[in-house]
């Protein structure tokens, strides 16, 4: 910490002012459902170099970044490597590419959604409103994240907009059936679903991670 101060001061700085540091707590590792122990004696150590190796930097910097820096974290590696819901980062990043994927069906469907006007009173189910209110909560999430130093609010905030297009998208069909008009609702959802998409890819870049268009 002082040392820190010093070359902030050096450096022409106000240590009072430039200098913030956030004590992290202890991280252990689970493999195989077993705790990997961990000794500086032994020389028995995981970098992050290594944690990196192991599941990849999308998983390892979501991960880091989802629980407050004063919260003792524990990363299960197989988790971290899994394709399904139960792995946060996999969770949020398959929301980001189902939505590509239901934007490139509407382009192979000839609907030319990106010239359309949004209309949001045709939208009027509970999962629509519901995220259209996640949605909006988006500035206000960022902004207390960087005010409090605390970017684990984007990452449970992404959690929480992929439940909320999910449940959207099991309950509302997007895409009209073979034969099927395009109708206001039809280009009203699938605005909802750019907008999601472009917030979710936003939110992920804050973080550092990944927006996979395929998974």
């Amino acid at each position: 910490m002082n040392r820190l101060r010093a070359v902030s001061a050096c450096a022409g700085d106000d240590p009072d002012k430039n200098v913030e540091v956030l004590i992290g707590q202890l991280v252990k590792m689970l493999k195989n459902g077993q705790e990997v122990r961990l000794s500086k004696r032994a020389g028995n150590i995981i970098t992050l170099e290594d944690l990196v190796d192991e599941v990849g930097v999308d998983a390892a910097r979501y991960t880091l970044t989802r629980y407050p820096v004063e919260t003792s974290l524990t990363l299960d590696i197989d988790l971290l490597t899994s394709h399904t819901n139960d792995n946060p980062v996999f969770y949020v990043q398959y929301a980001h590419a189902r939505i590509s994927a239901v934007l490139r069906a509407a382009v192979e469907k000839g609907i030319d959604w990106q010239k359309n006007t949004f209309n949001p009173a045709v939208l009027i189910t509970s999962q629509e409103a519901e995220l259209l209110g996640a949605l909006s909560e988006f500035p206000r999430i960022v902004a207390a994240s960087a005010q409090l130093r605390e970017p684990h609010r984007v990452a449970r905030y992404l959690e929480e907009l992929a439940t909320a297009y999910h449940s959207f998208y099991s309950a509302c069909r997007v895409l009209p059936m073979d034969g099927e008009l395009v109708t206001d609702v039809t280009n009203a959802r699938l605005l909802l679903c750019a907008a999601t998409r472009q917030v979710v890819r936003n939110g992920l870049d804050l973080l550092g991670v990944g927006a996979p268009e395929k998974m």
